[in-house]
């Protein structure tokens, strides 16, 4: 017994060395734009939620939205340099930077929710990583935000698309706002978190966001009326520096993997319902709605989706097409 004992006692102390090396404390700061009042918002606390229940309170997840931390174009750098841990951007913003990343904004492209559910684990998302992780940085998650657009205006609604003659309106980048211009407006691309005060000042005439952005920002009290149409999908994703994702252990890492895909699974019955909400909250605040019918969605469809189709495959020459054929799939 004595010779079996010390071998016992080291065995054990080895076992538990082992887990004191695998148990690691980490705070994760999470950069995004948009206010708490957003949906997005409640897809981000169930994360940090699970992030550390799954973690055994391993990972500590800090949110600082509201641009409180970066502007919308800073959270890029500032996470590849190492800056902030990870930060949230809308798909649009990478512009010019990854082309391929706009697929899902050409207009009336995909819609469908049964495909947007399996987007997050599509060879199509795996490409669009693939991208991101040669900027810096790498993904982790896709939150589905919105399918559908809210045109607002101030003087008369847009509802014909000669209505959009001369108006001033929001745009997002160079590529999507070919369908702005191909109906005679004239864009203005501009971060969500600029536009509320733009309107209110008359430096754009009119805003183009999701239904449920247009009630967070408060868009009711700067326009009075609203075109809801199914135009455009957009994503929201979560990206993290690389070199800190290198360092976690392999059981926080595993955690914060499987908590993206939780808060990713949860984001579709959150948005869809918010977006639901939205349209009735906007009505009881006073504006004026326009619900598209099939007919008046063709039309914008068949006047606004070519030149942003085109746009992207002469943006996205390699793989373009790829994607669009990879998203038709799904």
């Amino acid at each position: 017994m004595r010779k079996i004992f010390p071998i016992t006692v080291a065995v054990a102390m080895l076992a538990l060395a082992s887990v004191r090396a695998d148990a690691q404390t980490v705070t994760m700061r999470v950069s995004h734009q948009v206010p708490p009042t957003h949906h997005l918002s409640k897809m981000l606390d169930i994360f940090a939620s699970e992030a550390k229940k799954l973690s055994n309170g391993g990972v500590e997840v800090q949110i600082l939205g509201a641009s409180s931390a970066f502007k919308p174009a800073e959270n890029h750098p500032a996470v590849a340099r190492g800056a902030i841990e990870a930060a949230l951007s809308v798909n649009f913003q990478w512009g010019n930077t990854i082309p391929e990343i706009n697929v899902v904004v050409i207009p009336y492209m995909f819609g469908d929710l049964e495909r947007i559910k399996k987007f997050p684990a599509s060879d199509a998302a795996k490409i669009l990583d693939q991208k991101l992780e040669e900027k810096g940085v790498r993904n982790i998650a896709w939150f589905y935000i919105t399918r559908q657009a809210i045109f607002t205006s101030g003087k008369k609604p847009l509802i014909a698309l000669e209505d959009f003659n001369g108006v001033k309106i929001r745009g997002f980048n160079a590529l999507a706002d070919n369908a702005l211009t191909a109906v005679g407006a004239a864009p203005s691309a501009m971060a969500g978190d600029e536009v509320y005060q733009a309107l209110q000042t008359g430096v754009l005439d009119a805003g183009v966001t999701d239904v449920s952005a247009a009630y967070s920002r408060k868009y009711y009290e700067v326009q009075k009326f609203g075109t809801v149409t199914p135009s455009l999908t957009v994503y929201f994703h979560m990206y993290v520096n690389p070199a800190w994702w290198a360092k976690l252990s392999p059981a926080n890492r595993t955690a914060i993997q499987q908590a993206a895909r939780n808060a990713e699974a949860a984001s579709i019955a959150i948005t869809e319902k918010t977006a639901d909400d939205a349209i009735k909250q906007l009505q009881e605040k006073g504006m004026t709605l326009h619900i598209q019918n099939a007919q008046e969605i063709a039309q914008w469809k068949a006047a606004m989706q070519k030149p942003v189709l085109d746009a992207f495959l002469k943006a996205a020459p390699q793989d373009g097409q790829k994607l669009i054929d990879l998203l038709n799939k799904l």
